[in-house]
């Protein structure tokens, strides 16, 4: 039976009513040359041992000492005649039992040879403890040093002062470590590493000038599994009560809060700005370069120590040339003191630029200077629209972290001319006076704009004063480019105003920030203005954009009213009793041209707001139907410009942004993977969140696994029937194959990063043609609502379908696994900056522990291993895996619960 590595087993001293036994191995090393002159005065010697041509007849005594005591009598091993080598391999039993022995008892022992009748000579002594520094109770075999001429006792220990043999010290460590359980155990590669490693200690021992003694010591076993002795004294578990608080008086301390005064002595003799000069030419030596790399490597949530800071600062120079440095030595400045802010603004211009992945952390909370995270703005002006599009969900939250102060009294004033305010999209009060009919391109009057013809708010003034607002100075000149740079909004704004696609997802990611009365979440009421104010600079750069830009934003404003008048449509489906009822009312609505004020079956053509690249003139009302969950979400089919479908979920009473968060994410770490030419064949359809409330999912045809188990069988046979083949493996398309295994790879390595949890076979989804991919990410980083979650959904039945574990299709997935997580490790500090700046996210798992969120995403990617060891960690998660029971239990109770409820 072999017990569970991650469990430790183990006995109480007190408890064990057995006498102790060690075991006398060899004894090897060079012997003293004999002393001659000895011989010469008494000749006899020379029928003595210690004269003798082979190995004399040495015998090991043995006993336990304790504070210079001795507990017992000694135990001294038989008579053994010896030709080539000492070797006893003797058992000894100590007369003291377990349960007597104390915590710093010593196990003597001395090495006798025979002078002649009751005569003997000591080769030497050692000791070693029973118990190591954890007070478990020795186990296997140790090799102890022997003090020549020497009896054991305290002052000849056996091991940690054997100079020279740092090989056998570190050898014995790391086989320590695998009888542990604390190292993986490959049954070949052990049988080969423990026979390296006899043949090593044997070659050390020979060639050394000490000799050895090799002892056992013995195990404790039961029922097949092996019990670790710790020791406890005999009434340890009694608890005493005490006093939970002291008596000490507690007074008030002034000074808490106030400067160090000589912290700030030192900080300011070790930033001298009298050795700028000088430091310029300062070059560390290899040790110090050595601690700078690995400073230079920490991950973004390391934070630096004093030290550490000083030691960047002195060599910033040096560093300057490294863009990876950039992050650290801004840290490492004070920008209470002007001198030396100005010293890391002047040399932040003449730094390596960094990558715009890294220039991201510098839009974090942790870096405030306006000029840092201008320059932060400058980096990703590098960027490309396809690139920007991947950080734009967190750029809306850096927002956040922007000087809104100084925006304050310019928000006032406008506020005060009339400009409206922003609410809910997503209320249930219809919009008066908008239009869906606008469709030219052609410059029109800002007061026949859906967008501007909003009564917005009670108190918002006629519709030519709010036309005249949007060429107020004070709003445009906020849009000008600031002459040392662009803040981030401006940035923003900027590039929207260029892209129909970036403004679509711009504009709604700022749409649900702007909510007030969002459930369940705080929401400061200085943040929501700022995200109004934002989006109002939106709106008026997109009609001082010129005609491409006014007619995003006439789009945008149809957008807005269409999903509004689609609320209210879904919100009167719900009020019918029963599910069949609720399917011929969304249908019928549809259908009805009056019902609502948009044609939803017929009107002109409006950029999705799911996939703005999409253009859609309709929805086909026959098709529409719920789907059988809590929310019965709605399946509408649109219709674009070329007469081809496009199939979405409308999802009404539901938070998407946190899905929106992970499909994100996954989006991402495709790309990078792609960039490494390795395509995992994933599936990131599209989400967006319209609001806290609602949003869009994108369709894709596809059964569930647990739907394809259930009616074919296996994953195998559903292969064999949509894509058979001859020549292909297990009979299947080698396409389809191929497919089925990447995207298993990159789904399992990724899902595992973001620790998304509550996967079963109902929320992982099959193709035709063989990809896989998870939907529903309700729980993340690690949270589970079943016990005992596995680390990657691999079930046995998805293994099955590559062809079982002995098959050449689950070797490839395997090292697919590996490969995507090594290059994934490479892309850690990007990953970890997006999710720095979703800290402040009303994410509801991020939420719950949002100082920990980043560091639960560092831990996934044990970015402390090599990358030799993360492969064999990887390794390990696979297996564990495959082979987890609770998690086989949970799928069938699932099952269960599903059958139950249909």
């Amino acid at each position: 039976m072999e017990p569970d590595t991650d469990k430790f087993w183990y006995v109480r001293s007190c408890d064990l009513d057995a006498e102790i036994q060690v075991k006398i191995g060899n004894l090897d090393g060079k012997r003293d040359n004999p002393n001659y002159e000895a011989l010469l005065k008494d000749s006899l010697l020379k029928y003595s041992g210690l004269y003798q041509a082979g190995c004399s007849d040495l015998y090991v005594t043995c006993q336990v000492i304790c504070d210079g005591r001795q507990l017992t009598l000694p135990v001294r091993t038989s008579y053994k005649s010896f030709s080539a080598r000492w070797s006893w391999n003797e058992w000894l039993t100590l007369p003291l039992k377990f349960r007597d022995l104390p915590r710093n008892a010593l196990l003597a022992l001395t090495v006798y040879d025979s002078l002649g009748p009751r005569r003997i000579e000591r080769v030497g002594g050692t000791t070693i403890s029973f118990f190591g520094k954890q007070g478990v109770f020795r186990q296997g075999l140790h090799d102890l040093r022997l003090w020549p001429g020497r009896v054991g006792d305290e002052t000849t220990p056996g091991k940690g002062h054997d100079r020279g043999k740092d090989q056998m010290v570190r050898l014995a460590k790391l086989a320590k470590k695998h009888r542990n359980g604390q190292m993986m155990k490959v049954d070949w590669l052990d049988r080969l590493t423990f026979r390296e490693i006899e043949v090593i200690n044997e070659h050390e021992k020979r060639s050394s000038n000490a000799m050895y003694l090799m002892v056992e010591f013995p195990r404790v076993e039961h029922e097949g599994v092996i019990y670790s002795v710790v020791w406890w004294e005999r009434g340890g578990e009694v608890e005493y009560r005490h006093r939970s608080a002291g008596s000490v008086v507690r007074m008030p301390d002034p000074e808490i809060g106030l400067e160090n005064l000589q912290e700030a002595k030192h900080h300011r003799l070790a930033r001298s700005l009298r050795s700028g000069v000088t430091d310029r030419d300062l070059k560390p030596n290899l040790a110090i370069r050595d601690a700078l790399h690995t400073i230079v490597d920490y991950p973004p949530t390391k934070q630096l120590t004093s030290d550490e800071q000083d030691t960047v600062w002195k060599y910033r120079f040096y560093l300057s040339s490294q863009k990876r440095a950039l992050t650290k030595f801004l840290k490492c400045v004070n920008w209470k003191l002007t001198g030396e802010a100005k010293q890391a603004i002047e040399l932040l211009n003449r730094w390596a630029p960094p990558d715009a992945d890294d220039a991201l952390e510098l839009l974090g909370p942790g870096f405030t200077h306006p000029e840092v995270r201008r320059y932060a703005v400058k980096r990703l002006s590098h960027a490309s629209d396809e690139d920007l599009l991947l950080y734009l969900l967190q750029l809306v939250q850096a927002l956040k972290y922007e000087a809104i102060e100084g925006s304050s009294s310019l928000l006032a004033d406008v506020e005060g001319g009339g400009v409206e305010k922003v609410e809910d999209r997503g209320s249930e009060k219809g919009e008066k006076g908008m239009t869906t009919t606008t469709s030219n391109d052609s410059d029109q009057d800002p007061k026949t704009d859906s967008m501007e013809t909003q009564k917005i708010s009670p108190t918002t003034p006629n519709q030519t004063q709010d036309s005249n607002q949007l060429r107020d100075p004070k709003l445009i000149a906020s849009m000008d480019i600031d002459p040392k740079g662009l803040d981030l909004a401006s940035f923003l704004i900027q590039r929207a105003t260029k892209n129909p696609t970036l403004a679509n997802y711009l504009y709604w990611y700022l749409i649900v920030e702007c909510e007030r009365d969002e459930p369940g979440l705080k929401h400061e009421a200085k943040v929501v203005e700022m995200y109004e104010w934002v989006v109002r600079r939106f709106r008026a750069a997109l009609w001082a954009g010129g005609r491409a830009a006014r007619a995003t934003r006439r789009d945008l404003a149809r957008q807005t009213h269409f999903l509004e008048q689609l609320v209210a449509l879904v919100k009167v489906v719900a009020k019918e009793s029963n599910r069949v009822r609720r399917i011929e009312k969304l249908q019928s609505l549809l259908a009805d041209p009056a019902a609502f004020k948009v044609n939803f079956s017929a009107f002109n053509p409006l950029r999705l707001p799911l996939d703005p690249e999409v253009i859609v003139t309709g929805i086909v009302p026959e098709k529409a139907t719920l789907f059988k969950s809590a929310l019965e979400p709605s399946r509408l089919t649109f219709v674009d410009v070329e007469g081809k479908e496009y199939v979405a979920i409308f999802k009404h009473g539901d938070d998407l942004r946190q899905d929106q968060l992970i499909i994100q994410m996954l989006t991402l770490m495709d790309r990078l993977l792609r960039r490494e030419n390795l395509d995992l064949r994933l599936t990131p359809y599209k989400v967006l969140a319209t609001s806290s409330r609602h949003g869009f999912v994108q369709f894709v045809e596809s059964l569930s696994v647990a739907e394809v188990l259930r009616t074919e069988g296996s994953i195998l046979n559903f292969f064999r029937r949509h894509a058979p083949s001859e020549t292909g493996p297990q009979g299947i398309s080698s396409e389809v194959m191929e497919c089925y295994i990447k995207s298993c790879a990159g789904y399992c390595v990724m899902t595992y990063l973001l620790g998304v949890g509550d996967r079963h076979l109902d929320n992982l989804l099959l193709t035709k043609d063989g990809n896989l991919f998870h939907i529903d990410f309700g729980y993340i980083l690690g949270r589970d609502p079943k016990p005992l979650p596995p680390p990657m959904k691999l079930s046995k039945e998805m293994v099955e379908g590559m062809g079982g574990q002995q098959a050449e299709s689950y070797h490839e997935f395997r090292r697919l696994c590996y490969t995507a997580f090594h290059q994934l490790r490479r892309h850690a500090n990007l990953i970890l900056n997006l999710f720095s700046l979703m800290v402040d996210a009303n994410v509801p798992d991020i939420a719950l522990e949002n100082d920990k969120a980043v560091k639960k995403v560092e831990d996934k990617f044990r970015l402390d291993l090599s990358d030799e060891e993360g492969a064999s960690f990887v390794q390990g998660l696979i297996d564990d895996s495959v082979n987890a029971v609770v998690a086989v239990v949970v799928e069938q109770l699932h099952k269960f619960a599903q059958y139950i409820r249909k």
